[in-house]
């Protein structure tokens, strides 16, 4: 099998499925004491019976206990860890290097997922969502819009950490190094901003209808928000904040 693997550079598509799969269970173990090591453990579980001796081995015994240990990322990017570890354990790197590299992958796994996910995607697609709302679309439609366009982010984001960790192995810090990661959070955060210009006076529009008092008031709001944020906005976290703002829409939207 190792052999197959250096050649292609692929798992088989049984495993690999199997893997994808359990990456969206990574956090079922989370605990303060491993963090993720267990869901690590558990995802790579199907590449690791192609070791030799198979399931229940000693090589399968060791690397599983090796992996279920403390561990720190993304769960988005928690593919990327489980793809590089897998194809290091297959072609037979030593223990003690796995290890090294293993300390050395969670710090940037984290922040780089916390940089794309946190404070960029997830923020533009509630924006995406709220300018449907200002645009007159039914509640349900605003849901939809959201969950259609964030998953679609985040399960090709899984797929592809899983692919690009297997096939780069011990040298993923290259992929990770990828323009699109690094400047990726700048240029949806710009994107964003643009979007809230246009989406936000349309989904007041919509709130307010005819009513002035109600707009005056709005106007007051924003301007009392913007100052708190110029005060306290390093204390705000941008993903928390948005899902706020979404949810009072929708919830307007729902009983209004």
């Amino acid at each position: 099998m190792r052999a197959a693997v250096e050649s292609g550079g692929r798992l088989p598509f049984a495993t690999w499925l199997r893997i994808y799969l359990r990456l969206f269970a990574v956090q079922g173990a989370w605990n303060y004491e491993t963090l993720l090591g267990n869901g690590i453990a558990f995802c790579m579980e199907p590449a690791l019976r192609l070791l030799p001796g198979g399931r229940g081995g000693e090589h399968y015994s060791e690397a599983l206990a090796r992996h279920a240990r403390y561990f720190n990322a993304h769960p988005y990017f928690a593919g990327v860890a489980v793809g590089a570890l897998a194809r290091a354990e297959l072609d037979g790197v030593a223990p003690a290097l796995i290890e090294r590299f293993r300390i050395a992958l969670a710090g940037p796994l984290g922040s780089v997922g916390d940089r794309l996910v946190w404070a960029s995607w997830l923020p533009f697609c509630s924006l995406i969502a709220l300018g449907a709302f200002g645009l007159d679309a039914r509640p349900l439609t605003v849901v939809a819009i959201f969950l259609i366009l964030y998953n679609l982010g985040h399960l090709s984001l899984r797929a592809w950490g899983l692919r690009v960790g297997f096939e780069r192995g011990l040298r993923v810090a290259d992929a990770l190094a990828h323009p699109l990661l690094r400047r990726g959070p700048q240029y949806v955060g710009a994107l964003a901003s643009l979007i809230a210009g246009l989406v936000l006076p349309l989904a007041a529009r919509r709130i307010t209808g005819d009513g002035h008092l109600l707009t005056v008031g709005i106007v007051l709001l924003a301007i009392v928000g913007g100052v708190l944020l110029a005060r306290f906005g390093d204390r705000v976290e941008g993903w928390r904040l948005a899902l706020a703002i979404l949810a009072l829409f929708v919830l307007y939207s729902v009983l209004g």
